[in-house]
């Protein structure tokens, strides 16, 4: 049986089960919260990152949840330095140039900060002189470290960044670093080749039995010419 969870990653938690960094430190991984054997990550989650993460045991889920071609929206909580203005926001969501290309449109929209909201360690760095405001965006790509790169596009560089939603699963009521397993969906699609039904032989065409010797039908005599007169 396919199994699905959600997870909520505190920050600077690895997104992976297990180190293979060369600093020599062990670093935290998954492996330190999640003691639920064959489940892997449906997508990444950066190290300085928090929130939503979903793992499972299927193939095909996973690549389903992660391939961006289908297109499953993932929400975002940035906190971000300054406050922008609903030009700014509007240039979120019409596409923002980046090096490896365009973003796609996406949903901007300032918020309050969030009322679920756990205290992070270590706390983000604090200037008195700047005040610091939140987003709620919602994007359905996943170029690397998009969402950090799209606020600093327009002047506003992000302080924290929590993944609050993956297409219907959210955040809500999970405590940082803890799980719960999750009721799999069904996948959008056809079936794999070694679903799908046998196919089908041809029925026999009837034959017709056989009494004895077939005789051959007996020819017509010619009719004799007719001789011309002299």
């Amino acid at each position: 049986m396919t199994r699905l969870l959600r997870f909520n990653k505190p920050f600077d938690v690895l997104p992976q089960f297990t180190d293979r960094g060369a600093d020599g430190s062990a670093r935290p991984t998954l492996s330190r919260y999640i003691d639920c054997p064959g489940v892997y990550p449906a997508g990444r989650l950066d190290r300085d990152s928090e929130g939503l993460m979903l793992l499972t045991d299927d193939g095909r889920l996973q690549a389903w949840i992660s391939d961006p071609k289908h297109k499953l929206e993932k929400t975002y909580w940035v906190q971000v330095e300054g406050i922008p203005t609903e030009d700014d926001l509007n240039t979120l969501c019409q596409g923002v140039e980046l090096k490896d290309g365009m973003t796609r449109p996406a949903l901007a929209r300032q918020i309050p900060e969030p009322a679920a909201l756990w205290a992070r360690t270590p706390p983000i760095r604090d200037r008195k002189s700047v005040p610091t405001s939140w987003i709620e965006l919602r994007i359905t790509e996943g170029k690397n470290r998009q969402v950090r790169r799209m606020t600093a596009a327009i002047g506003f560089p992000t302080l924290r960044l929590i993944r609050s939603a993956i297409g219907a699963w959210s955040l809500d009521g999970l405590p940082p670093g803890r799980w719960e397993p999750l009721e799999p969906p069904r996948i959008p699609g056809p079936p794999k080749p070694s679903q799908k039904p046998p196919r089908r032989k041809p029925a026999p065409q009837p034959t017709q039995a056989r009494t004895g010797t077939a005789k051959p039908a007996p020819r017509k005599p010619r009719k004799p010419r007719s001789k011309s007169k002299p």
